[in-house]
């Protein structure tokens, strides 16, 4: 066992000192001034009065803690040494009683070296005794203060080197640490600063490990026992069979009986203390984010945690930033909501396992804020073991020929948020709000219609004889998923039944470029490499033909973050897990608080949301649903004004579901983190269950917030045209009329009507229009059919424009 106490007046020369060193301890007992001033010099050879900054600001590495929103649930801790400093006041006099009789009885009688102690340790050492050391309490707390400030190696030798220079260099802070700090203020750096073995530092760290208990609480024997450790840590370690035995002897009899003879306790509190248990294992303390309070927290913890690794004002490089994380003593107040976090997990759990090879990720974001309120996936956040691993093969052909196994029940890889080798997963129709935002922009309003046959036209270029070209072409020639689908729509009807041949047509009419770079505005961060070429290049983003189906990689934390834009009225904040940073000085800190910018306008965010109410079963303000929907069970199900969408990828391999309010959006994909391409359908009803049931949840209770409507129709109805009545005249006459007035026209397949065979029946729509909108032209067949009064061709669907309620 390695004992801290050595011999450093072994020699003439230490001899020499010690007298040298005995005079000045004198001197400053009788005349204080003097012996800091010449005598010291004479010592030392050099002025000593002004303490080094170290040990007049020294600050010891703190613990870290996360909160929850509520500002009282601790998530996590982080620390490169577990130590969290209390005042004396929150100390026992138990153990500070204790300390003095372990480490320094003459501790209230001298001025910072104890010329007995040093007397006797001389002498001791110098007759081939057992070596004693002559530390006072203040010289400890000057070597471990220097020892622990040290920026180098060189620093760190000097405070700790077993050399007579160096314990002079201790006494004479010493003398000066006593002139300037009480007797009170020493000890209780003194109690916060010194280690107490297994990876304890500081009296907090000791009783929660060895007691888990606060340091107020502890009684005189466990007080003793941690005070007679500090001789020797590791030698004195209960947890050990040598261990326990000497701290054993240690406490009953040296610690507590010099407790007796200083009178802090009585002879028969000593008794009753020698009688108390000495613990032979120690509490586990948790560190970082594979450490969290409940498992389920882990995937926000690893978001927060890879948010503060991006920040640079905890440091320029990521060693700084992670040294700031686990030393600073911070007290963190995230954005995670327990309540949206716990209720994300259940009901993910409710609909698949945690060893399914297909996950349920869901990520829910505040509008208005950014701040991430939780993040959830049917995983177990923890590293798999190397030794007994429960993580079942990779269902990805390519790692499970190398026997790599997969991320299911057991990760830390963000699923939810991306990063790291993660680039996110095809979301499907979900993107459509992007062309849908940047089509507003462009001036149509949402009651522009378009008619979408069952495979659209475009001059999309895509290798010729691809499946999805047209025959015979190089055109790109996307087809709907029903062949019911086919019809006229506007941007209410289009978006909630999720028409791929209106929304096609519709981005090739405003630019697939202007779609991506909504999206860009939005926060979709493009992470994979091809989809980011795509992205940054506006004549690639150009030809990006299938963007508006939402091929591009994304994950849920990306599109619950852009659909809140909407809710927050075209302001988009950048995601942060942060409420408040607090410094252990209790200074508030600024970073991670929203940081807003606007993405589009208030009165195209508030239409865009206006039809993206459809999808999900509620009812549009300005215009008709048509009675469209995807994921209509939302409306019932979260009873509060809601919007959002569904999506689906080629062969259902992604399944995503949006749902939001004013106060929260939710996002859930249903994937394959580890192989993309496989061969299962993913379920709607599923995610759909999870997303809206953890939204319903969340809003429970809350008052029912309706949406905010733009201030001018105009974004609604457009610039309304009288379409010509071109009834019974031949087709190109009435085509030059119609696209005289200002619209695209397009022929459609004939109908039955009184005028003859190859003359116009009539137009879809009819009455009156956008300026510059779709017009078909209906054919006659010359067969009979009696019309409608007051009608002259079917109308869009959705039906006519209504006031908003």
């Amino acid at each position: 066992m390695r004992r801290r106490d050595h011999n450093i007046f072994a020699n003439a020369s230490a001899l020499l000192i010690c007298g040298l060193l005995a005079g000045i301890v004198v001197a400053a007992a009788v005349f204080p001034a003097a012996a800091m001033s010449g005598l010291a010099a004479k010592a030392g050879g050099t002025q000593f009065q002004k303490l080094p900054s170290e040990l007049r600001a020294y600050s010891s590495p703190q613990i870290t803690r996360i909160y929850a929103a509520d500002g009282k649930t601790q998530i996590s801790q982080f620390y490169d040494e577990f130590r969290s400093d209390v005042p004396l006041k929150d100390i026992s006099a138990n153990m500070q009683a204790a300390m003095v009789a372990a480490e320094d009885r003459e501790f209230y009688h001298h001025n910072g070296v104890d010329l007995k102690g040093i007397a006797r340790a001389f002498v001791s050492n110098n007759n081939g005794n057992s070596k004693q050391g002559a530390s006072t309490i203040t010289m400890q707390l000057v070597r471990l203060t220097l020892t622990q400030s040290a920026t180098s190696s060189r620093e760190v030798v000097a405070a700790s080197a077993d050399t007579p220079k160096r314990k002079i260099t201790e006494m004479k802070y010493a003398l000066q640490v006593e002139k300037e700090l009480t007797k009170s203020q020493i000890l209780e750096r003194y109690l916060n600063i010194v280690p107490f073995g297994n990876q304890t530092y500081g009296v907090f760290a000791a009783s929660q490990v060895y007691f888990n208990k606060k340091p107020k609480d502890l009684t005189i024997g466990q007080a003793a026992m941690l005070a007679g450790m500090v001789k020797a840590p590791s030698g004195f370690d209960p947890t050990t069979p040598s261990g326990y035995k000497q701290i054993k002897d240690r406490r009953n009899n040296y610690v507590i009986p010099g407790m007796v003879l200083s009178g802090a306790i009585t002879q028969a509190q000593a008794d009753k203390a020698l009688k108390e248990p000495i613990p032979k294992t120690v509490t586990s303390v948790g560190n970082g984010c594979v450490s969290v309070a409940k498992n389920n927290w882990g995937f926000f913890c690893d978001y927060f945690y890879r948010w503060w690794m991006s920040q640079p004002q905890f440091g320029a490089t990521s060693y700084d930033r992670e040294r700031r994380l686990k030393s600073g003593g911070y007290r963190v107040v995230t954005s995670m909501d327990v309540t949206a976090q716990d209720s994300a997990r259940k009901e993910i759990t409710d609909e698949i396992k945690d060893t399914n090879k297909n996950a349920i990720l869901i990520a829910a974001v505040e509008p208005g804020t950014g701040r991430v309120r939780a993040l959830a996936a049917n995983r177990r956040y923890k590293l798999d073991s190397r030794a007994h691993p429960q993580n079942k093969i990779s269902s990805d052909p390519a790692k499970a020929r190398h026997h790599v196994r997969g991320s299911y029940p057991n990760t830390t890889n963000p699923l939810i948020t991306g990063g790291g080798d993660i680039d996110g997963y095809q979301a499907g129709s979900v993107f459509k709000i992007f062309t849908m935002v940047a089509a507003l922009e462009h001036g149509y309003p949402l009651s522009y219609p378009i008619n979408a046959p069952q495979q659209a036209k475009t001059h999309y270029i895509i290798q010729a004889g691809s499946d999805s070209a047209c025959p015979g072409t190089h055109f790109w020639c996307p087809t709907n998923s029903d062949p019911g689908e086919a019809g006229r729509y506007n941007m209410w009807t289009g978006f909630g039944r999720s028409v791929n041949t209106f929304f096609v047509p519709l981005e090739e009419k405003v630019g697939a470029q202007n779609a991506v770079a909504v999206a860009k505005r939005f926060g979709i961060q493009f992470r994979s490499s091809q989809d980011a070429r795509y992205a940054d290049d506006p004549a690639s983003a150009e030809q990006w033909s299938a963007f508006t189906l939402g091929v591009s990689a994304s994950t849920p934390l990306d599109v619950a973050n852009a659909y809140a834009t909407l809710a927050g009225d075209g302001m988009y904040c950048s995601p942060t897990p942060i409420s408040q940073i607090t410094t252990r000085d209790n200074e508030k800190l600024d970073i991670g608080k929203p940081s807003c910018i606007r993405a589009t306008s208030t009165d195209v965010a508030r239409a865009a949301l206006d039809a993206a109410r459809c999808p999900v079963g509620d009812s549009s303000q300005l215009g008709s649903c048509g009675g469209y929907h995807t994921a209509g069970d939302v409306r019932g199900t979260v009873e509060h004004p809601v919007f959002g969408k569904t999506g689906t990828t080629d062969k259902s391999k992604t399944a995503a579901l949006i749902a939001g309010t004013t106060s929260l959006v939710v996002a859930g994909y249903m994937v394959n983190p580890d192989y993309q391409n496989h061969s299962d359908h993913m379920s709607h009803p599923m995610v759909n269950t999870a997303v809206m049931d953890t939204l319903r949840d969340f809003m429970k209770g809350k008052p029912k917030v309706q949406f905010k409507v733009p201030g001018s129709r105009k974004i609604a109805e457009g610039d309304q045209r009288s379409i010509p009545d071109i009834t019974c005249q031949p087709i190109g006459a009435a085509r030059s009329e119609v696209e005289n007035a200002g619209f695209d026209v397009s022929i459609g397949d004939p109908v039955d009507s009184d005028c003859p065979a190859g003359t116009a029946a009539g137009t879809d729509p009819s009455g009156r229009t956008i300026k510059g909108g779709g017009v078909t032209i209906q054919p006659s067949s010359g067969r009979a059919n009696k019309p409608v009064p007051g009608r002259r061709g079917p109308p869009v669907r959705g039906g006519p424009i209504r006031t908003g309620r």
